[in-house]
């Protein structure tokens, strides 16, 4: 597999640098299956050159046409950078290119040595300021593993909500143990979307 250099071109922003390199490199790139690791540490290496915490996600070949997620990995400082990649990017047929990582079904998720079951994580949502304050209860948490499941919880916060809700209209996120009593009705996470989307409703509504 022969790739092409990333070569910086006379007056070309960086953005137009990146896009001019991943044209070069498009076949590659859009059947990067044929060598996963080399074409993922390629590409790394060519968005860091963008800003350091930028990355991708890959979807699957539908209709001809793969989807091509540029995120910030959940680092706010790195949403401008997002967004001029994003508004530079060209035309062509066979992508989609979509800005920070969308919204999908909450799926299970294994970190730092915990597994946890999207059917055993229940959320609360309620006014903080004017963000969304998240409640997690997770059923099997474990106190001493705190920061583990806090990185569990923002995982699982960007499928339901998006990467870009999460970091744009959430307030606090907390986990707890599913045992302990809220006094707001918990909800598994596959519903977090349109609670979250009828809370925000709710706050733009009432201020």
């Amino acid at each position: 597999m022969i790739f092409s250099l990333f070569s910086a071109k006379a007056n070309a922003t960086p953005e137009q640098d990146f896009w001019n390199w991943f044209r070069a490199n498009d076949a590659t790139l859009f059947n990067f299956e044929q060598n996963r690791e080399e074409t993922f540490d390629r590409l790394a290496a060519a968005m860091k050159k963008i800003h350091p915490s930028l990355t991708f996600e890959f979807g699957p070949v539908k209709n001809g046409t793969r989807e091509f997620i540029i995120s910030a990995d959940g680092i706010r400082d790195a949403f401008p950078a997002v967004e001029r990649l994003y508004a530079a990017a060209p035309k062509l047929d066979h992508w989609i290119w979509i800005k920070f990582r969308p919204r999908k079904p909450p799926m299970d998720i294994e970190y730092g040595g915990v597994k946890v079951k999207a059917d055993d994580v229940f959320c609360t949502i309620e006014p903080d300021g004017t963000k969304a304050g998240i409640t997690l209860y997770i059923r099997g948490y474990e106190q001493a593993k705190e920061k583990t499941y806090g990185g569990i919880a923002f995982l699982i916060l960007d499928q339901a909500l998006g990467e870009y809700d999460v970091e744009t209209k959430v307030g606090f996120i907390q986990t707890k143990d599913y045992s302990e009593k809220s006094p707001i009705e918990k909800n598994p996470i596959k519903d977090a979307t349109k609670i979250f989307d009828r809370f925000l409703d709710y706050q733009k509504n009432n201020r």
